[in-house]
């Protein structure tokens, strides 16, 4: 198995290049731009090309050199907020890594089995009556990021239709985990948590909105789904992935607070509300279940540990 994981260096993809490495005869690449760090610990077990997936003819000479299997593609922006700040770039960078990609398939005819990774973000302003949201859910998309997910996720089709390429659609609900972003609320809870024991922070946490609800799935069952969903997925379809539960942000900086030794009072950013928050995202992952057997398995309240016990060591690794 030849595999090729677009944004390999990226908390997905750094994840799930550790997950496939726990199966036999597995030769994996990665390519992407930015750091590396999340790969150190992978030495030379797996091989990262580094250069511009924006970039047709670096697309194409990845293919060519690579000749994968398996296509992941989890490269891209994937922060909805610095989507408000500047539109067009998040629109431009997910947008055509992804054609380049799937376009450099398509013209060397090949029968790889080809990831394409949406976003529950996709369905955007969520109604009550739209809950649970299933692959049926209407897409209102009340973010720039989220038109950049739906037209990833149309390419993958469209690319399924025109070019018959093995492309399997995913549409995961929030993933957490060990190595993501400070950007993203339970890895910035954590690392200020985590620097506010080490006493370079004041003992306040700030935060946005609190009232949000959000359906949180552990980055390592994630990936297992990923693999599934090459595995087992029918080329052509979409498929939700998440845990079906949906837990306030105010319960998840509880849990968090919980782990901690000291006194730590909330206070409310204004810097960190965003022009749109749905108010409750719940996953519907029925036909993806039903199809692949996947069921997610870690706790929530041990994704939030190993979270923050990631961020001590990386306060700690930078004193």
């Amino acid at each position: 198995m030849r595999v090729l994981i677009t944004g390999m260096n990226g908390f997905a993809g750094s994840h799930l290049a550790d997950f496939l490495l726990t199966q036999p005869d597995a030769q994996i690449f990665g390519a992407g731009i930015g750091a590396t760090a999340n790969l150190a610990h992978l030495g030379r077990r797996v091989a990262f090309i580094s250069g511009d997936l924006t970039d047709a003819r670096f697309c194409e000479s990845l293919l060519t050199r690579t000749q994968p299997t398996r296509i992941y593609h989890l490269a891209g922006q994937a922060f909805a907020p610095v989507s408000w700040r500047d539109p067009w770039a998040t629109l431009e960078v997910n947008i055509r890594a992804q054609v380049n990609v799937l376009h450099a398939a398509a013209r060397a005819q090949s029968s790889a089995r080809v990831l394409v990774v949406g976003s529950l973000d996709e369905y955007g302003r969520i109604e009550p009556r739209d809950l649970p949201i299933t692959e049926a859910t209407p897409l209102r998309p009340d973010s720039p990021y989220a038109v950049s997910k739906i037209a990833q996720d149309f390419l993958g089709l469209q690319y399924f239709l025109s070019h018959q390429l093995a492309i399997v659609r995913v549409r995961p609900s929030n993933h957490i985990g060990p190595r993501q972003n400070e950007q993203f609320v339970t890895s910035n809870f954590a690392k200020q948590i985590a620097e506010i024991e080490s006493g370079a922070r004041a003992p306040v946490l700030r935060v946005g909105n609190l009232d949000a609800q959000r359906d949180f799935t552990d980055v390592r069952d994630m990936v297992r789904a990923y693999d599934l969903a090459l595995e087992r997925g029918v080329p052509g379809e979409v498929y939700n992935i998440g845990s079906a539960h949906a837990v306030t942000i105010q319960t998840v900086v509880e849990l968090m607070l919980k782990q901690s030794h000291l006194a730590i009072r909330i206070e409310q950013d204004p810097a960190r509300l965003r022009p749109s928050d749905t108010p409750i995202l719940i996953c519907d992952a029925a036909k993806f279940c039903a199809q692949t057997g996947w069921t997610p398995t870690i706790p929530l309240e041990t994704s939030l540990q190993d979270i923050l016990e990631y961020w001590r060591n990386q306060v700690k690794g930078n004193r």
